[in-house]
């Protein structure tokens, strides 16, 4: 009689088990180890070059520092601002002071210009086309940058007043009371005044204008202290990179004295014949 086979069936709960499980912690374990693996690979490098570290926190400030990125429009910019500041100040440095002799402007050169005067020109708007004044009877040399004018932008000092304006042009002729002042005082005080001048108007043309000559009969003074205080000026000048006009001589006559077809014999101050003579002064007398 033949034996019967016995048949052992899975289940099929059985047969569905998978072969590996699933591990959280094992998960970690390699996480772990491979962590230690390149910190310890990152340590060995570090250990192998003596520069590892300067190189790695050098490319960390480089990359901040480049991070941002200029607009080319804002480079653009830039550079021609500075080729234009680069051109100013060769010309300036080129000239050679008092100004020389040039081909006449036409009066409406004088549009673009603004003096700054004391009671030496003030008036010279009444007889001739230069018309924007900054002046008052009590401005001074000494007192050029405390001394307040009357404006149309309130009670300003005249440094105040060229900063509202900013014209292209800016002509100074300061000086009447060198018989009460010292001639240091002025000077110290006016190389300020065309140091702030100069800083804030840097394209503007700025031309310091030398002090007419005093008549012979002049009480408490001569012209050799007009002629020391001009020559301070044309120091000034060199120094600040402005330029200086001889409006002295202008208006010097043979003797060395002012001439006295400019010279009003009522009061003694200057005429309309002398503020017309210097504008066409200034006007043959350009850079």
């Amino acid at each position: 009689m033949a034996k019967k086979k016995s048949i052992t069936r899975i289940s099929d709960k059985k047969r569905g088990r998978p072969k590996i499980r699933f591990s959280f912690w094992g998960l970690i374990l390699i996480f772990v180890l491979s962590f230690s693996g390149c910190f310890a690979i990152y340590m060995i490098a570090a250990n192998m070059n003596e520069n590892f570290w300067n190189e790695e926190f050098d490319k960390v400030v480089v990359e901040k520092k480049n991070a941002k990125v200029p607009n080319i429009d804002d480079i653009s910019d830039t550079e021609d601002k500075s080729e234009e500041k680069s051109e100013n100040e060769e010309v300036r440095t080129s000239v050679i002071n008092p100004i020389s002799q040039s081909e006449a402007k036409d009066a409406s050169y004088l549009s673009s210009c603004c003096l700054v005067t004391d009671s030496t020109l003030l008036g010279i708007d009444k007889f001739t086309d230069l018309n924007d004044v900054i002046g008052s009877e009590s401005l001074s040399a000494a007192g050029c940058n405390s001394v307040t004018i009357e404006s149309p932008y309130g009670n300003k000092t005249a440094y105040e007043i060229l900063q509202a304006k900013k014209p292209e042009k800016v002509y100074i002729m300061i000086g009447s009371d060198i018989s009460t002042a010292s001639v240091d005082d002025m000077i110290i005080n006016y190389t300020d005044f065309v140091k702030n001048v100069r800083g804030y108007l840097n394209s503007a043309d700025i031309y310091i204008m030398q002090l007419p000559p005093l008549r012979a009969d002049a009480e408490g003074i001569s012209n050799n202290t007009v002629n020391e205080f001009n020559t301070k000026l044309l120091t000034i000048a060199n120094t600040t990179g402005v330029y200086c006009l001889d409006t002295n001589t202008a208006l010097k006559g043979v003797d060395g004295n002012i001439s006295e077809e400019y010279v009003d014999l009522q009061n003694g101050n200057l005429n309309e014949k002398a503020y017309k003579k210097i504008v066409e002064y200034i006007l043959c007398h350009t850079v």
